[in-house]
């Protein structure tokens, strides 16, 4: 039997107790018997983004971040909307990937769960497909009014976006067995 995949999934809210994290902690109980899914939580210590310091050697926190991501099969990314686009903290994660490769061709699953979320969402599908992170139309969810649909227990509450998550963790879960037989 074959160890099962991980996935390091990354909340775009830098708040403790988000909306995003809690759909992240829904999708996590959702996908047990799928994959196995860390939250990453240093996206606020990441350094912002300068190219000078995106060397051989950058800072600590980044060297960290890309090792996590090595070790992965899988990315899962569920993130608000701020002012019309993404989150400031998650984009300046994104670019510290663009060098390093971590991202390129590896299964991501993106969720933007916010009042709207639908421009947050084109930005970081054109950041995430520039980066050649495997992004396909069935690993990326759109949810707005999400607040309205899941619990402050990590529970959908809604039942059309229910099934949509469950959807997608299926099809993150073959994106990646089909990527690990390549």
């Amino acid at each position: 039997m074959s160890e099962r995949n991980k996935v390091l999934a990354i909340c775009g809210s830098t708040r403790s107790r988000s909306t995003n994290l809690n759909f992240i902690e829904a999708v996590a109980s959702l996908s047990i018997e799928d994959f196995d899914i860390a939250i990453f939580s240093g996206l606020a210590a990441l350094p912002h983004f300068n190219p000078d310091l995106d060397t051989d050697t950058p800072p600590a926190e980044v060297a960290a971040f890309r090792k996590l991501l090595a070790e992965v099969e899988g990315v899962l990314i569920c993130t608000p909307e701020y002012a019309l686009g993404a989150p400031g903290t998650l984009k300046n994660a994104l670019d510290w990937l663009v060098s390093s490769c971590e991202l390129y061709h590896k299964p991501v699953a993106l969720i933007t769960a916010s009042t709207s979320g639908a421009k947050a969402h084109e930005s970081l599908l054109g950041t995430l497909k520039m980066i050649d992170a495997e992004v396909v139309e069935k690993t990326q969810l759109l949810i707005s009014f999400a607040k309205t649909k899941v619990n402050h227990q990590s529970e959908i509450t809604d039942a059309l976006t229910l099934q949509a998550i469950e959807e997608l963790i299926t099809e993150f879960a073959l994106l990646m067995k089909q990527k690990s037989l390549v």
